[in-house]
């Protein structure tokens, strides 16, 4: 059986010099994400993360969310698709905002390696189907699993 496949593009350099280890990080938070899911994955599939700035987020939650400004993880699910042996499934695209990770790190004074992971954790849930926006009990299980994920990974609750 295939595992799982994470791809990782990073077009902000300034991800790579502020987090040492930034793939194997980006690789154990998006498994965390994917083994604490709610309803787990029926076999491999890929996510894709997109590492960029303030800009190239913002015009992507313009385009796609209507809300032009940047944000800290936008998550864009795939398709549902039929599986295929031995081939990884397509989950969706996590894409992450460098400024605005570095901003909120410092004003909720963590490490933004922990904030990354979080966010990263979040956006890998959100491509399996959980929301957080549709009710206070979605968000609280939302926030339980991602809690569990990260505890995985040794980092503290986020929301505590």
């Amino acid at each position: 059986m295939t595992d799982n496949e994470i791809d990782l593009a990073v077009e902000d350099e300034r991800w790579e010099t502020a987090i040492p280890g930034l793939e194997a990080l980006v690789i154990r938070a998006v498994g965390a994400g994917l083994a604490c899911a709610a309803e787990k994955p029926d076999g491999p599939v890929e996510v894709s993360i997109l590492l960029t700035d303030d800009a190239a987020v913002q015009e992507l939650n313009r385009t796609w969310r209507g809300k032009d400004k940047p944000t800290n993880v936008l998550s864009f699910p795939a398709a549902p698709q039929p599986r295929h042996a031995q081939v990884a499934t397509p989950l969706g695209d996590v894409v992450l905002a460098y400024e605005t990770l570095v901003r909120e790190s410092a004003e909720q004074s963590k490490p933004l390696q922990n904030h990354l992971a979080h966010l990263l954790v979040h956006g890998t849930l959100h491509c399996l189907g959980q929301d957080h926006e549709i009710g206070e009990a979605e968000a609280e299980a939302m926030e339980s699993l991602e809690v569990a994920a990260l505890a995985t990974l040794g980092i503290p609750d986020p929301y505590a």
